[in-house]
């Protein structure tokens, strides 16, 4: 890539050396290569630049260990609306 923007300064540097232009030139066309001129600069620095530097080395935090809590099944009663027990139901309990 640097060698084609190379290759492409040099050559609009000697087409520019060949065409004179009278004194009585147009200011629009200098305003125009003035911009130009600046644009094919801008492109030219920006190939030439040096790449952006690699991000800092990403070290991933310890592993958290988590203790999963301890369950079990248990037979609970179940009552009627009297608060009399009628039977049992199984249940999860976890600590």
């Amino acid at each position: 890539m640097k060698t084609f923007v190379l290759t492409a300064v040099a050559a609009v540097a000697l087409a520019s050396l060949g065409a004179s232009a009278p004194a009585s030139a147009d200011p629009g066309a200098a305003v125009a290569a003035g911009i130009g001129g600046f644009a094919l600069g801008a492109i030219a620095g920006g190939a030439l630049a040096r790449p952006a530097p690699p991000p800092p080395y990403y070290v991933a935090p310890a592993p958290v260990y988590i203790e999963r809590p301890r369950c079990w099944r248990e037979r609970r009663p179940v009552f009627d609306e009297f608060g009399d027990v009628i039977g049992y139901r199984s249940a999860r309990v976890c600590d």
